[in-house]
């Protein structure tokens, strides 16, 4: 029997580098060496692809590919841009498109997108380096609409990395200016107080055009106020799935991931991460490329409906090659 070859890329150039590569090696031990001829596409910090561990162009690295899972998190992996090339090279890849990764990876896109679809989401104000203002100034605008606390997060990075929390007025522009340096746009967000919760998505699953996994509650580490990037790189988090929601705030939940994955065009797959308040899930955002590295919520959930990591890498190579 012909052996389906499967390029893996992990790795990329953003802040969840590490976790790519934890995400790359599972899914490269999730497909059976009979039926797959797996290979491990590598893209190091800089954006250098390497294959086979030489560096060379990606239209020479998906050569003899028949198809590729992207297994990148954030960067280039997430923005659209390697999407296109894959696009481009004419190989089939898993997940979602240049459009739908752009869509959910900018949070101030996202959040307009969102909007539209009726997706109840926190308050928040945004601002960019080019924002004719300065922080003190900024920070006021948001104190006008929003109370404290506040989350000051990048626009375009994930796993809560470069998020930090504004205790106060006082704090905001502070805050605001390091972010802004940092990463060159802001999104203040209220701090909505409630119980976090994630659910993923998965397309065509099961006989369900969009399929949802059960809603999973996380608790965080003792003493911690809100998810850290240190609480996903350190596998900190417990998920708790069957979680102990009623049946009325799963279906919340449930409605709210779906809406998301379809406003923001998705595709394959998708993971929306939320806070449970009595008024309803708020969305925080959308992750279009879920991680399905040990300590990462996906696994949990597919082992909650009696399935497997090779079970939803598979399935996402054949809607890829659909």
């Amino acid at each position: 029997m012909t052996r389906t070859v499967v390029g893996v890329l992990r790795g990329g150039t953003s802040s969840e580098y590490g976790l790519s590569l934890k995400t790359g090696t599972a899914m490269l031990d999730a497909l059976p060496e009979d039926q797959y001829d797996v290979r491990d596409l590598y893209m190091d910090k800089s954006g250098l692809w390497h294959h086979r561990g030489s560096p060379m162009a990606p239209a020479r690295a998906l050569r003899q590919i028949d198809v590729v899972i992207n297994a990148l998190h954030g960067g280039v992996g997430e923005d659209g841009t390697v999407a296109r090339v894959l696009k481009q090279s004419g190989v089939p890849f898993t997940g979602a498109d240049s459009h739908g990764l752009a869509n959910s990876y900018n949070k101030i896109h996202a959040r307009r997108l969102l909007k539209d679809a009726g997706v109840m989401m926190p308050r928040a104000v945004a601002f960019s380096v080019h924002t004719p203002m300065t922080s003190g100034d900024m920070a006021r605008r948001v104190f006008d609409l929003l109370g404290p606390p506040y989350v000051v997060k990048p626009a375009n990075e994930g796993a809560s990395s470069g998020l930090m929390i504004a205790s106060s007025i006082v704090d905001l522009p502070t805050v605001l200016a390091d972010v802004l340096d940092a990463h060159g746009a802001a999104l203040v967000e209220e701090f909505v107080i409630g119980t976090e919760a994630t659910v993923g998505v998965i397309q065509d699953f099961r006989g369900e055009r969009l399929y949802a996994l059960p809603p999973a509650r996380i608790e965080l580490p003792d003493g911690s106020p809100h998810i850290t990037h240190q609480h996903h790189h350190n596998a900190e988090l417990q998920y708790f799935v069957p979680s102990d929601f009623s049946d009325a705030e799963k279906v919340a939940l449930i409605d709210a991931s779906r809406k998301a994955h379809a406003a923001l065009g998705l595709a394959h797959f998708s993971r929306s991460d939320l806070i449970l308040t009595p008024r309803g899930p708020y969305l925080l955002e959308t992750n279009a490329l879920p991680g399905l590295y040990s300590g990462a919520a996906l696994p949990h959930m597919l082992a909650a409906v009696g399935a497997t990591p090779r079970h939803f890498v598979e399935h996402a190579l054949q809607l890829a090659r659909s």
